[in-house]
This record gives C-alpha cells, structure tokens and sequence, in this order.
C-alpha cells in the first residue's frame, strides 16, 4: 500500500479505530446533553441504570475469575518459543477480554442514558426520537469496532516493530486476544440471554396473562428487571458477541495468509484484513449522518437501511483502491464484495422471516386464533423454515468466494472465503448500531408507558419499538451468518496449525471413522448447550414468578397504584440466577474442545469442529428467527388485527412470544460465541495436541 514513509497499514489502522472511538466519545456528548424529562421520568431510567450496572459489575467479576485462570494456564503450560509465545498469548488474551468488556460496558451505559432522552425526545418528533435512539446505538457501533481494530492492529504493531517478531509469526500470536474475547463473549450472551429473557418471561407471566395489565405497567414488580434486561442482554450482549467475531475473523485471516500465502502475497496479504477494516470504520461513521427521517417522513426502517446502504456502498469503492494497492487482482476485491452482499441479502432474509409486513409473522398471528398451541406449533414450523435460505446463501457465498481466491494470485479459495467473511463483518459498527438502537427505543418505551406520558408520545415510542425489534432480529441473522463464514475460516486455520507442527498434512475424510465420532460429538453439543440455557431460563423465571405473585398478594394496593412494587427484589433474582446459571454453559465450551483434543486426537476434534459449526448455525437460525416471528405475532395482534389486545388470539400469542423469548434472546445468539469458542481453543491447543495419535 502506497502510503508516506512514517505510516504502514498497521499504523493506520491505529489512527482510524482512534478516530472511531473519538467520534464515539462526541456521540456521547452529544446524547448526554438531550433532556431527560420529568423528574418520575429520571427516577425510573435511574432505576434501570442501577440495576444494569450492578448486574454488569458482578458479571464482570464473575468473568475475572475464570480470565485469570486462564491467563495463568496460557502463560505457564504453553510452550515458550523464541518470542516466549505463552506469554505473549497470555496478555493478548487478558487484553482481549478487557476491551470486549469494556466494549459493551460503554455501550451499555449510553444505551440506559439514551433511553430516557429517546422518550422525551419523542415527545417532540418522531423525527428527533430516532436521531436519539440512534446516536445511542451507535456509540455501541463504534466502540465495538474502534476497541477491535485497535487491539488487533495494536498487537501486530506491537509484536513486529517493538519486539521483532516476524511478520509471518505473529498472526499466531494474536490469537490470544481472540480468545479473550471469545470468553467475555460467551459469558456476556448466556448470562445477558438469561437475565433478561426470565425478567421478560416472569414479567409477561403473571402481568400479562394472570393480571391482564399492559406490557411496562409501573404495578408489575418485574417491569424494571425486564427493562435492565434488554440492555444487558441485546446491547452489551450483542456488542460482545459482535466484537468477538470482528476480531477473530480479522485473526484467522490474517494466520491463513501467514501460514499458506507467504509465497504469493507477502506481508500484504497478512494485512490486508486491516487495511478492509479500517476502509469500512471510515464508511460506517459517514453511513450514520445518513440515518435521519426527512419532512413528514415516517418510514424509520428505509431510514436505518439507508445509513447501511451508504456504508456498503462507500466500504466497497474504498476496498476497490485497497486491493488495488496492496494485492493488485480484482479477484480478490470480488471476493469482498461477496460478503457485502451477504450483508445485505442475510438482512433482508431475516426481515423478511420477522417483520409484520411479511407472511411467515402474518401466519403465526392467524394462527392465534385457534389457540396457543396453533400458535406454537406455527412459529416453530416457520423457526425450521427459516434455515433455508440464509443457507443457500451461505453456500453460494462460499462457492463464489472461493471460486475467486483460486482465481487470484493468492490461489487459494479459502483466502477468498476469509476476505469475504472479513468483508462482511467490516459494516459491523454500523449493524451494531442498528441493533442497539432496539434496547434504546424499547426502554423509552417502557419509561414512558411507566411515566404516563401523553398517548401521542407513546405512539411515538411504539413506532420506533415496532423497527427496533425488526433490527435486533436483523441483526442476530447478521451475527450467526458471520459466524458461520467465521468458523469455516477458523476450521481451516485449525489444519494449517496442526501441519505447520508436524510437517505432514492432516486429512479429514469421511471414510475415517474417527471424524465420524468428532461429527456426532461436535453435533450435539449445540443441543446440550442450548437446553442448558432454556432451562436455566425456565428456572429463573419460576423464581420471578413466585416472587411477583408474593408482591401481589402482600403488598396492599399496588393494582390501584396507590403501593409501590419492590422492583429491586426482582433485578436480584434474575442478577443472582443468571451468574449461577452461566457457569455450566461457559465450562462445556472451553473444556469440551481441550479434553477432546487430548484423549481423542486432533482428527477427532477437527470432526467435532465440522459438527458444532453446521448443528450450530442452523440451530442458531431456527431458534433466533422463529423466536423473532413469534414476538412480532404478538405485537401484530396488538396492533388491531384478529381481535387486537385481549383478545384470545392475543393471549395465545402472549404464550407463544413466552416460549420463544428464550429461542430469540438467549440460546439462539448464544450458540454463535459457543461455535467460535469451541474453535478458537482449538487453534490455541492445536500445536499441543498435533503430535497425539490415540487412534489410528
């Protein structure tokens, strides 16, 4: 790449995930100076600040713990090369997990800001509603992307200018900062996914369906609980497992271009990735000025999907000059523009399964009308459905990119799957966005239902809520398309370690029976993880359930306004049952891929790679999207049709949007950070365990 003298892409990318968290800091700012209403209006968003930063920090703690044993374990029991990789692992990994915390630290502290200055915002416009909301959301975006691109392109400066490793070795090394936040993404989504899932699920319950008041009634004692939870489960949540992704893909490519291209591509190849990566920083932060309704306009979606449009379309001129410097083949921009595109269908597939304008929702809600289980049997039939076409495009995705990675002077096809997976999740900041965005509108939602404002500012709220819930469900279809392309590429980094330690080539066949047992091992663990969740959630709802019957029924006068709940009971509960309750799920992820590896053999775990990757992507979509449709169902019935609120379809809907809260919200997202854990520590583990044959 044709830069000055002082400057390399390293560098650069340096100063462009500087100038993302810069601009991330002025969002900030400019959030933080909105009106914030009333005074009942700030004592209730005070409330949810309160309970998400408690149930933050004591997560947070919770993660220490196990980081700290890990960082120790990766220091002291790796082997130290010439660079004293264990080490260098080691710090990686612990800063890794640091910045993916802090990520969503940040993000979820402006979203429980913004909430209250959305609701009041809209009191004024829909118009200034949204710019709120989205300027909240955004500052999620941005830090996710500026800390990523920051730690990645920090390491690599760090290791080959500061302490001379040589390029071609260092891609192993920041390995380490992948999987650290690998961890805080598998913790932040299962214990997030728990918390707010049994908050909802307990909230809807007894609220909704024994007391018949409406969704955020101030009377329910759950309905804070329910509101922190949509912070720490879709904001930081999310923003963790985005980060993760982001970071990890970036890492795998730039090992595969180590470890197979060093002969075609150079040092360009390893870091191309970066120099993608800071083009579409740069593009997300133009595409947010482009999300603004114009005059008497009312179409929020158009206007979310034309900042997305923008960043698409500006990444993909910006990658065009890229290539051109540093690789010089229009194949391998191809390649990239293949996973802009993947963006863009994998959107409008998931709308399409999830939105209210569209069949598959519209079906569920008909099917109300004879009772919730029609309505079950419905949303779990469109949940299955809905696998098809993500993976047809998936498929094509791989067999085009690939296509033109052999095509390239690079000649290899998995170089091109890298770059397009690279590609697609270089729009991450703005996707992020979008996403939080969703937490942002629903809290202003509930703040203003709970405050009594004018029905005209609810309107408002509830327009924005209605978008909101389309984008969280957008953007979970974005997350495990991602993560799909993420792990085949990590799949093949896993090969090329096991070679690159033994000097012979590992082959995966079919026809080997030990791949066989690492298939069906790999397979099922996406169902034992997920049914850990759904119980977990199942359980802490029952808790919440007993705990806001008891609030009912002792507490004189709290359906008639004049007692108030204790709503701080509620967030406990959940806060306690969702760290409890993570701990199973996080130990199946990290010591399933180590005990295999060395009691079964690296051949053996390669197949349980393969397994986890394809039972885990479908299950992911299944179970996100079929849990999208059955919540807006729901809100379809709401909205006036068969019956509207009240109504027997409605309640039937209100049990099939209970049964899919847990799909949508906690295990569906959490099987992306568990596909990408799993595989991660087995690339660490990789040089370890590639010299034991207990089978042959």
């Amino acid at each position: 790449m044709n830069l000055p003298g002082f400057l390399d892409v390293s560098t650069v990318s340096i100063i462009v995930a500087v100038i993302a968290l810069v601009y991330a800091v002025g969002l900030i700012i400019n959030v933080l100076m909105q009106d914030t209403g009333s005074q009942k209006m700030r004592d209730i968003a005070k409330s949810i600040q309160e309970g998400a930063s408690a149930y933050l920090n004591r997560q947070s703690f919770t993660i220490l713990v196990f980081a700290v044993l890990i960082f120790l374990l990766l220091a002291y029991v790796i082997p130290k090369g010439a660079h004293n990789n264990g080490l260098l692992l080691a710090v990686g990994f612990f800063v890794g997990a640091l910045f993916s915390a802090l990520a969503g630290y940040i993000g979820m502290s402006v979203s429980v800001r913004a909430n209250v200055r959305t609701a009041q915002a809209s009191s004024h416009s829909l118009k200034k509603g949204l710019m709120v909301a989205f300027r909240g959301g955004a500052v999620t975006g941005l830090s996710v992307v500026g800390l990523a691109l920051l730690g990645v392109a920090g390491f690599y400066a760090i290791f080959t200018k500061l302490l001379g490793v040589p390029a071609g070795e260092t891609p192993n090394l920041l390995i380490g900062f992948g999987f650290g936040a690998s961890l805080v993404s598998l913790f932040a989504r299962v214990g997030g996914g728990i918390f707010t899932k049994a908050a909802d699920v307990g909230a809807d319950l007894v609220g909704k369906i024994e007391k018949g008041i409406p969704e955020d009634d101030p009377r329910n004692p759950a309905v804070i609980a329910d509101n922190v939870g949509d912070n720490v489960g879709d904001c930081a949540g999310m923003g963790a497992d985005l980060f993760e992704t982001y970071a990890v893909t970036l890492i795998a490519a730039m090992i595969l271009a180590a470890s197979a291209l060093t002969d075609t591509l150079g040092t360009s190849g390893i870091e191309y990735p970066l120099a993608l990566g800071s083009i579409a920083v740069l593009a997300s932060i133009a595409g947010t000025w482009f999300v603004r309704l114009g005059k008497n306009k009312k179409n929020i979606m158009m206007a979310l999907y034309r900042g997305m449009i923008v960043t698409g379309v500006l990444s993909a001129i910006g990658f065009y000059f890229v290539t051109d410097s540093m690789i010089g083949d229009i194949n391998i921009f191809y390649a990239a523009v293949v996973g802009l595109v993947v963006t863009l269908f994998i959107n409008v597939i998931t709308e399409y399964y999830t939105s209210t304008a569209y069949k598959p929702v519209r079906k569920i809600a008909k099917s109300s009308e004879t009772g919730a289980g029609t309505n079950i049997i419905s949303g779990l039939a469109v949940g299955l459905e809905s696998t098809f076409l993500p993976v047809i495009l998936i498929v094509t995705a791989i067999i085009v990119a690939y296509f033109f990675g052999e095509a390239s002077v690079a000649q290899s096809g998995i170089y091109g799957i890298a770059i397009a997976a690279v590609a697609m999740l270089s729009t991450t900041g703005l996707v992020i966005a979008t996403d939080s965005y969703g937490p942002i509108t629903d809290n202003a939602g509930g703040i203003a239902e709970m405050a009594n404002l004018p029905e005209k500012v609810r309107k408002n709220t509830d327009a924005l809520d209605a978008v909101g819930n389309t984008t969280k469900a957008v953007t979970k279809g974005y997350a495990i398309g991602s993560a799909a392309l993420a792990a085949l590429v990590l799949f093949q980094a896993y090969t090329e370690e096991l070679t690159k330690a033994t000097d012979k080539e590992f082959i995966f066949s079919l026809s080997d029976y030990r791949v066989i047992v690492g298939l069906f091992i790999g397979g099922l663990l996406p169902f034992i993880f997920a049914s850990s969740l759904m119980e977990s959630v199942g359980k802490a709802a029952h808790k919440i359930v007993v705990e806001v019957r008891r609030q009912f029924k002792d507490i004189k006068g709290i359906m008639t306004g004049k007692a108030k709940p204790e709503y701080g009971k509620c967030v406990d509960i959940v806060t306690k049952a969702a760290l409890k309750e993570m701990i199973f799920p996080g130990i199946l992820a990290v010591t399933t891929p180590i005990l295999v590896g060395v009691f079964l053999g690296p051949i053996v775990l390669g197949g349980l790679l393969v397994g986890v990757i394809i039972v885990g992507f479908l299950m992911a979509i299944s179970m996100s999207t079929g849990g999208g449709a059955w919540d807006n169902a729901k809100k379809y019935i709401e909205d006036g049709n068969y019956g509207g609120k009240g109504s027997d379809a409605h309640k039937a809907a209100v049990v099939g949007d209970t049964v899919g809260d847990p799909y949508k919200d906690t295990a569906g997202p959490a099987l992306n950070a568990l596909i990408k854990v799993i595989n991660t520590i087995s690339l660490i583990i990789a040089p370890l365990i590639a010299g034991l044959v207990i089978w042959s």
